[in-house]
């Protein structure tokens, strides 16, 4: 056997060898294209968008419509800069709070003093449209978490985790 063919072989069973500990290497997660994203655990829990009553723009009317953020995990999640958007842009934007595991935080519409189980956006105006509305939570990086809606008639919310 001449040299160049040895030194081809050589070549040959060492790129083929190289390229089977090169795959064994790679993480799986390049095995698949469809890989999802975890889902989150903090989501939009009850939504009480109809304040119960008469509408008379009242705190305590407006306190009366709010949407519940839950936490479905075990571990407790920091909300700061974590956002709860209705579909005509209004926001809320949560300021340093710790949602412990399998928890609940209600976020409610008008002035309030927060607490670790309701918060108020001390708005003088109801938020959420009675008729066709929905809530959508994102993470303090932009990331939709969860949305709610309900339309005219509806007796229930569909949600959509992400």
């Amino acid at each position: 056997m001449s040299a160049s063919r040895t030194s081809r072989r050589i070549i040959a069973t060492l790129v083929a060898s190289g390229t089977l500990i090169g795959a064994a290497a790679l993480p799986a997660v390049a095995a698949g294209p469809h890989r999802h994203a975890p889902r989150s655990a903090v989501v939009i829990g009850k939504v009480q968008y109809n304040s119960p009553g008469r509408d008379d723009r009242s705190n305590r009317s407006l306190n009366g419509e709010w949407v519940e953020v839950k936490n479905t995990g075990h571990r407790a999640v920091q909300l700061r800069g974590f956002t709860l958007t209705a579909s005509d842009g209004t926001r809320y934007r949560f300021h340093g709070l710790l949602l412990e595991g399998h928890s609940a935080v209600k976020v409610h519409s008008g002035v309030g003093r927060d607490t670790r189980h309701d918060v108020y956006q001390d708005r003088h105006h109801y938020v959420w449209d009675n008729n066709r509305d929905t809530a959508t939570l994102r993470s303090a990086h932009g990331r939709i978490l969860d949305t709610a809606s309900w339309g005219r008639g509806a007796h229930h919310l569909r949600h959509h985790h992400r």
